[in-house]
């Protein structure tokens, strides 16, 4: 028989069911999604903390936690950002994926995740970009 779901795929299911449970304050969110993030390979680390600073200075009242493991970014209760580490899936690249939440829409089709393999000033600016529209800034 084969199985539907990968363990990496298990594995996530069962952290955003651990999740769900927890309780915890803005701090103490904060303080879990960095223990992720320095659980990270040193690759998929320097990313997550370079989409963190990102994520931060475009919009400071982030609520910051994981989601499904991976460090999110939170607007009135719900996900919008998201960074997926490589490692997470054993894929070849990071992720940075945006939900339904954000506010992407352009037209009858747009991109919801991207793949991430270093950060400069051009990337910078694109991510910059798609967090501000994501929480509908202009």
């Amino acid at each position: 028989m084969t199985e539907t779901f990968s363990k990496e795929e298990r594995a996530a299911m069962r952290e955003a069911a651990k999740e769900r449970k927890q309780q915890l304050n803005r701090a103490e969110s904060l303080a879990a999604t960095m223990t992720r993030i320095d659980s990270m390979t040193p690759e998929d680390k320097a990313l997550a903390l370079e989409v963190h600073r990102i994520a931060m200075s475009v919009n400071p009242d982030f609520l910051v936690k994981t989601w499904y493991g991976m460090p999110a970014y939170y607007v009135d209760g719900k996900a919008v950002v998201f960074f997926q580490d490589a490692g997470k899936f054993e894929s070849r690249y990071c992720t940075l994926g945006f939900q339904d939440t954000a506010k992407l829409d352009d037209g009858t089709f747009w991109a919801t995740s991207f793949a991430l393999t270093g950060v400069n000033a051009k990337v910078e600016k694109e991510i910059v970009d798609l967090i501000k529209r994501a929480v509908g800034q202009k």
